[in-house]
């Protein structure tokens, strides 16, 4: 879920874009060179990122994109499933699994930054319980967990 030693970014990174590509094809779909890169920006790590923190990667390559380009790119690989939007931190981080149905939870370090990301079909029923009692029809749920990931732990690091 975190990266840890063993863990084979470079899979992780080209199995998450070879998903976008094929999705978009099925869906018909265009999976422009706006939206690429900044999928393969948010792809270079598991921390999350703004909006602007995204410019400024997309800049390092070459000229300033407008943030309206960017932001029209998130939308989209959002829209998709491609990139998750953590609501705490207004940031943005790419998803790197194949969901099925249930909620997705996000595990927040608060130490090193990274999010973790699971689904939960378990969940599914207590929150449209919940959601049900209050006469409330919800329309997407976004659970986030803040703590420390197992490697920041072993460290004794505190949150920051």
């Amino acid at each position: 879920m975190f990266e840890h030693e063993d863990h084979d970014h470079a899979r992780c990174e080209s199995g998450a874009l070879q998903r976008a590509e094929a999705a978009c094809a099925r869906r018909k779909l265009n999976f422009t060179a706006q939206r690429r890169r900044v999928l393969e920006k948010l792809l270079a790590s598991h921390v999350p990122a703004s909006a602007y923190d995204i410019i400024d990667r997309l800049a390092e390559d070459g000229p300033r994109p407008a943030p309206i380009t960017v932001y029209r790119a998130l939308d989209f690989l959002a829209e998709q499933g491609f990139v998750h939007r953590i609501e705490s931190r207004n940031a943005y981080v790419a998803c790197c699994h194949d969901h099925e149905a249930g909620e997705v939870v996000f595990l927040l370090c608060d130490k090193c930054g990274a999010a973790g990301e699971a689904t939960s079909t378990e969940l599914a029923g207590p929150i449209a319980m919940i959601a049900a009692q209050a006469g409330f029809e919800p329309r997407r749920s976004v659970l986030e967990i803040r703590g420390l990931c197992a490697r920041c732990r072993a460290e004794g690091g505190e949150a920051v």
